[in-house]
């Protein structure tokens, strides 16, 4: 097993598991009821669904998925295709949308995106002078989007706005991007200070959140051999502090620097970052 994910589907969490060897994920059948059935107690309704159905055994097995408590626990898991046979035996309103969800139809762009980032983990593809530098964040975006962008890695020349709150001019962003790249990065407070004015250059045209949180983290291990545990963030607490963040540094300070941890070689707190970050641009 090489990996651990938490997705989301209608806001609510799946944990799911890669199995190296089959070449597949498993998805927490628990999880799985509840998002089709918004049942209080999923648990019970799986063993009962299973009990009376036990062609789904075929399909499911147990593996270790971490629990609310952070540890690991060994938990019914199902594949693919005994989630859609699951499906058909819930007859659940949103078994359509879901199915869609698990093939990633629903937003082709960010689930091929998110595969490619889940891959970023062992890659060298920075190189330890460009850290906490514009050319890491063009490489890291580059990595993400390469052929679903055509403006991959590529510095924007137009002026663009979001929620009512314009970017950085793209006639003066090369500049901008420069006086980024000469700012103090060795504490956690020169640090936050630097990624919230790489969030006001917003040097992408699309992507960038995604990249900048890499690139955050990166820079975090390297100067302060810690990194951020984004399953710690919640994603309002996120979107809100970071829309205030250009005129009060405090409420994303206070977020980040709250679910620091040093265990900066974990996978798993690599992967769930990255469905984390995925999760946070996620429209409502």
């Amino acid at each position: 097993m090489i990996k651990h994910s938490i997705r989301y589907f209608l806001n609510k969490p799946i944990r799911a598991i890669w199995d190296s060897e089959l070449s597949k994920w498993w998805y927490s059948a628990t999880d799985v009821v509840f998002v089709l059935t918004d049942s209080k107690n999923p648990r019970i309704y799986w063993n009962a669904i299973k009990r009376r159905n036990p062609e789904l055994n075929t399909f499911c097995r147990q593996l270790k998925l971490y629990a609310d408590d952070s540890k690991k626990y060994l938990t019914d898991v199902i594949d693919e295709t005994g989630i859609k046979k699951l499906g058909r035996i819930l007859r659940s309103k949103n078994n359509i949308e879901f199915e869609k969800w698990l093939d990633g139809s629903l937003d082709p762009i960010d689930e091929q995106s998110k595969k490619k980032a889940y891959g970023f983990y062992k890659t060298e593809l920075i190189e330890e002078h460009e850290i906490g530098k514009t050319i890491a964040l063009q490489k890291i975006h580059a990595y993400l989007f390469e052929g679903l962008y055509p403006f991959a890695g590529k510095i924007r020349t137009k002026t663009i706005s979001k929620g009512g709150f314009t970017f950085a001019n793209g006639d003066f962003l090369p500049q901008v991007l420069k006086d980024i790249d000469k700012m103090p990065d060795n504490t956690i407070s020169q640090i936050v200070d630097k990624y919230i004015e790489m969030n006001i250059a917003h040097p992408f045209m699309e992507g960038n959140g995604r990249a900048t949180r890499i690139w955050l983290d990166l820079l975090l291990k390297d100067r302060l051999k810690k990194c951020i545990d984004w399953s710690k963030i919640d994603k309002d607490d996120y979107l809100s502090a970071m829309k205030v963040s250009p005129v009060d540094s405090k409420p994303i300070f206070n977020l980040l620097n709250g679910a620091l941890t040093d265990d900066i070689d974990n996978r798993d707190i690599f992967m769930k970052g990255i469905d984390c970050s995925y999760y946070y641009e996620e429209e409502e």
